[in-house]
């Protein structure tokens, strides 16, 4: 029996792999075949940061091996004219491993780490300043005269990849946000992006509540309105920007629309299992019960019970779909 790193259908990468795909990878945008959506999203994104003369945002790659998140992490860096560095989470072992790499990153640089799932929590908190603040506390020292040092970290772009996107710890992925009216306002003051209200008020109405949400979204926004229309933000251009980003009225993206149109079409509106529903959507249970299910189940369009997940009446009005007899007896 062969092992899974000979099967030729397998995406696992083999040994004479490597110096085929260097030739052939791409390493530009427009090279780059399929993931339309993504390379729209990131065109328009980089051309922003570039006429900015900004670091790009950082950016989270996640899918199952094989689909060239480590290509497109090349290409981002090629389309920005930036230095680029890879390493893994497994390769990082000591926090001296990603202290020397923070403090010696070049400015704008594209910093790319795979499997990112896999960094130490010890090495995450140190990740965590130099992605929001580029600062970096090192300790020296030890016992009652140890103190930190607070280095300034070059602006950089962080690009992390991941298989395993429900492994991810929550304050990593919250990297990745009162009334939101009024903080999306104040953040369009300090971005210098001029927006109107009607503007302010699409983005937090789609925001989920969540103030860092809802500046993630201005800042996609801003780039967009900025490549794509006068630099403004008013209605039409936050719902167009929006749009591309597919983020809907309910802020739904498209994994949550995937997960309650699986429910709904392949389960007949449940009770389906979690393992069940990941296994059809290719994610992990932890991810769909603590990432995607807990807003669904807040705004009314997700139902737990005993027997599973069950889609309410609310999410089939979302889609325009009229439910059946017993699944209606289920509301």
């Amino acid at each position: 029996m062969h092992g899974d790193r000979e099967r030729l259908v397998s995406a696992a990468p083999v040994e004479d792999d490597s110096s085929f795909e260097l030739k052939l990878r791409p390493q530009r945008l427009a090279e780059f075949i399929g993931q339309s959506k993504v390379k729209e999203n990131l065109a328009v994104a980089i051309e922003a940061a570039r006429s900015r003369g900004e670091a790009l945002d950082h950016v989270l790659l996640y899918g199952p091996p094989g689909l060239g998140k480590t290509t497109l992490a090349t290409i981002i860096a090629n389309e920005l004219g930036a230095a680029f560095q890879q390493t893994s989470g497994p390769t990082l072992q000591i926090k001296g491993d990603l202290t020397a790499i923070l403090t010696n990153l070049r400015d704008k640089q594209v910093l790319f780490i795979d499997e990112v799932h896999r960094l130490q929590p010890t090495l995450e908190e140190i990740l965590y300043s130099a992605l929001e603040d580029y600062k970096l506390d090192i300790l020296i020292g030890q016992g009652p005269s140890a103190r930190t040092h607070t280095m300034d970290v070059k602006p950089f772009t962080f690009v992390g990849a991941t298989t395993r996107a429900g492994l991810l710890s929550a304050p990593l992925r919250s990297r990745f946000g009162k009334d939101l009216r009024i903080i999306v306002e104040r953040s369009a003051e300090i971005l210098g992006v001029e927006i109107n209200r009607e503007g302010s008020l699409e983005l937090a109405s789609r925001s989920r509540g969540t103030p860092r949400i809802a500046n993630r979204l201005l800042r996609r926004v801003r780039d967009y309105a900025q490549v794509r229309a006068d630099g403004k933000i008013d209605m039409p251009t936050a719902q167009a920007a929006l749009q591309m980003l597919e983020v809907d009225r309910y802020g739904f993206d498209e994994v949550d629309r995937k997960l309650l149109l699986a429910i709904i079409e392949k389960y007949q509106g449940g009770p389906v299992g979690v393992n069940t529903l990941a296994a059809a959507l290719a994610e992990e249970p932890d991810a769909i019960e603590e990432i995607y299910e807990p807003f669904l189940i807040q705004i009314g369009f997700l139902n737990r019970t005993p027997r599973g997940r069950v889609a309410t009446q609310l999410a089939y009005e979302h889609f325009g779909i009229k439910p059946s007899r017993r699944q209606s007896s289920l509301f």
